[in-house]
């Protein structure tokens, strides 16, 4: 019998396609995109397309780099997300408020001092709903806002979480407490109607959550024992992955690991609680660095490269049974990519979770490759590219005299320019799911490339215009849908 948390698994039975763009690549006239009316005019235009699913990023709150994948909560949403015109039409903002902290502070004042009964329950109702995450989130943000430090550098009490530290840190903090609980009140409010407009259109939501959490964050700081740090708070061993072909030194990502013996010891609870905010927000996820859950590099923290690490097994097996007892058929998409075991490889078939193949990786000379179109399994999500790969234009177009013939070749010399050969191959694939990014939709070149893997600067920013996105294109879109089966 399913329990009361269980919820209905996303659609894998029918051939979709969908598009790849983040939130904060809306346009509009804030600094990002975010959750307002160009985020439900997108909807608009993915209906029109014939599309049925939006993929984005992370959602949660970004550090400094402003990079999706190192955010400071595994529950919160990215206040920056919050749109500004609702507001007003609730009558809690004032016309002429800008879109930054200080004009949502002044809707906190505003919602003090306007809001409806009716609202205000609203606000207690959503406080209650989410406890198991948002008072040690918005308790984490206001001590982070007055100390200017990670919480390792904190105080030893308010690092260890001393009863009476936090009681007295609660008091004093308490308006910076209240308001941060009512930023995420907007963004969950505002989300949810977001998702309620896609989903009444046929449009689900697709998600993409880190395997693992940043250090300076909401979730290592209020459960430490889930984690394999130091007395200190330092971490003993972090996440990365091998040296390989891309990397001589590997990937030294710098995450704290899980103490997996503790985790199953009070069942899984930390993953439960991921997942169960998870579905909250999308009808499905992609978990990054799945063979994470089979196992972990293992690097001493005091090493500066990820040369020195070691493989050590993680119990995805056991984890993912848990989850299927609370959630029923766990509507998730593995991301299998680089080198893939086939203990991984097992693991993510016994669980019914689809993998993923990347049109930009099927042209090497590496044999069998599992990106090849005629390899592609149904259970599996087709991309042209991902977000850290370069736009199918600008990968066409640096591609060597020789590949790009055996590119050429293999689609039959098309005599449409990139990327349209490369987007029918997606959407001719048996894969269930072909997800499109947004850049090649719109056939873009390299300068409008997400993500640079291995670079800190210039990444994140890429927003596109309504412009780009002519009258022709639905009517283009929708045909090859059709002609697909999608």
């Amino acid at each position: 019998m399913l329990n009361e948390e269980q919820t209905p698994a996303a659609d894998y039975e029918r051939r979709r396609a969908g598009i790849l763009l983040h939130l904060t690549s809306l346009p509009g006239a804030g600094p990002c995109g975010s959750l307002g009316p160009q985020a439900h005019r997108f909807v608009g235009l993915l209906a029109d397309c014939g599309m049925s699913v939006w993929q984005m990023l992370p959602i949660g709150p970004t550090e400094a780099g402003g990079s999706p994948y190192q955010t400071n909560s595994a529950h919160a949403g990215n206040p920056r997300l919050i749109a500004l015109e609702p507001l007003l039409e609730r009558g809690w903002a004032l016309p002429g408020d800008d879109a930054n902290g200080e004009a949502l502070r002044r809707y906190w004042d505003g919602f003090r001092k306007r809001a409806s009964d009716a609202d205000r329950q609203a606000l207690i109702d959503f406080a209650v709903e989410n406890d198991y995450w948002l008072d040690n989130y918005s308790l984490f943000r206001a001590l982070h806002e007055e100390q200017q430090t990670p919480w390792w550098d904190w105080p030893p009490a308010l690092r260890r979480r001393d009863p009476d530290a936090l009681a007295q840190a609660r008091l004093r903090l308490d308006e910076d407490f209240s308001y941060i609980r009512f930023e995420q009140f907007l963004f969950f409010n505002q989300w949810q109607l977001l998702r309620g407009h896609a989903n009444a259109v046929g449009i689900e939501l697709f998600g993409d959550m880190p395997i693992f959490v940043a250090h300076d964050s909401a979730e290592v700081w209020a459960r430490p024992r889930d984690f394999d740090l130091n007395e200190d708070g330092s971490p003993r061993v972090v996440a990365g992955v091998p040296p390989d072909y891309f990397s001589a030194t590997g990937q030294r990502w710098g995450n704290p690991l899980y103490r997996w013996d503790r985790m199953r010891a009070d069942g899984f609870r930390f993953w439960v609680d991921r997942i169960r905010t998870q579905l909250r927000l999308f009808d499905m996820v992609r978990i990054d660095h799945f063979r994470g859950f089979d196992a972990c590099w293992e690097i001493p923290a005091e090493e500066k490269t990820a040369v020195k690490g070691r493989w050590v097994a993680a119990p995805g097996d056991e984890l993912f049974e848990c989850l299927h007892r609370h959630f029923g058929r766990l509507p998730l998409i593995a991301e299998d990519l680089g080198v893939i075991t086939p203990e991984v490889d097992a693991l993510r078939k016994k669980h019914h979770l689809p993998g993923m193949r990347v049109l930009q990786f099927a042209f090497s000379e590496e044999a069998p490759n599992p990106h090849q179109p005629f390899l592609h399994d149904r259970d599996s999500v087709v991309y042209t590219g991902t977000h850290d790969n370069d736009t199918t234009l600008g990968w066409y177009r640096s591609l060597d005299t020789a590949t790009r013939d055996q590119v050429d070749t293999y689609l039959g010399y098309p005599s449409e320019d990139m990327p349209w050969p490369l987007i029918r191959c997606a959407l001719g694939s048996c894969a269930q799911l072909a997800i499109l990014p947004m850049q090649d939709v719109l056939g873009l070149d390299g300068e409008h490339r997400m993500n640079l893997p291995g670079t800190s600067e210039g990444n994140w920013g890429w927003r596109f215009s309504w412009d780009q996105a002519g009258p022709e294109l639905a009517d283009r879109m929708l045909s090859l849908v059709k002609l697909y089966g999608r």
